[in-house]
């Protein structure tokens, strides 16, 4: 019976030693509560781009920080170069993937990030309706769409004067139309599309009756 007891008293023990001790496989930084090591893009918004050969170059890198600014490479790609304020210049010359690192810099230390470069062949796109009805406090619903472009590739929309657009609606990057139009009117909106870098401007067309 004492020994039953003794082991009982142990058991209990380790139970309450068991909590404070780290599961197996848990990694140091969840422990220590030290910052995660930051990934291979970790100074930069966004590092891939998609590009269309022929077509002058109008993208640039983001750093995800203040105050830092990219060391020059006159060849990211074949046609493509880089300059101190992250834009993008030249035209692709040829279509393919292509990586390459990039040095983000404040000051004298400087780190390598890896962007890539995805140029695509020039396949011709055009919108496809650009034209929306609605009716004045009820909700709008539609999309921008555009036909041809390279497959797999969505377009970019950036409406170019915010104040053309009636009071209550608003047009997505992703093309979407919404919003309850707070009156009755037309209205033509300027609004340039982008697809893998070949862009356009076009104009949408809102009747609110």
């Amino acid at each position: 019976m004492r020994q039953t007891w003794t082991l009982l008293v142990a058991g209990l023990g380790m139970c309450a030693v068991l909590p404070a001790l780290p599961s197996v496989g848990t990694p140091a930084t969840h422990m220590t509560g030290a910052a995660p090591v930051a990934t291979p893009s970790g100074r930069l918004v966004e590092d891939t781009f998609y590009l269309t050969v022929g077509i002058e170059v109008e993208q640039r890198l983001m750093p995800t920080e203040k105050g830092v600014t990219i060391r020059p490479r006159p060849r990211l790609a074949p046609g493509i170069g880089v300059d101190e304020t992250g834009s993008f210049y030249g035209r692709p010359e040829r279509p393919g993937t292509y990586a390459a690192p990039v040095q983000v810099c404040r000051g004298q230390e400087c780190t390598e990030e890896r962007v890539t470069l995805v140029v695509l062949r020039n396949v011709p796109w055009a919108p496809a309706s650009l034209t929306f009805l609605g009716r004045a406090g009820e909700e709008l619903y539609g999309n921008i769409q555009i036909r041809g472009g390279p497959a797999g590739v969505p377009a970019t929309f950036t409406v170019t004067n915010q104040e053309a657009l009636p009071t209550g609606v608003t047009i997505g990057p992703d093309g979407r139309v919404a919003g309850a139009p707070a009156e009755a009117g037309v209205s033509r909106v300027p609004v340039r599309i982008c697809v893998a870098g070949n862009c356009a401007g076009v104009v949408v067309t809102l009747i609110v009756a």
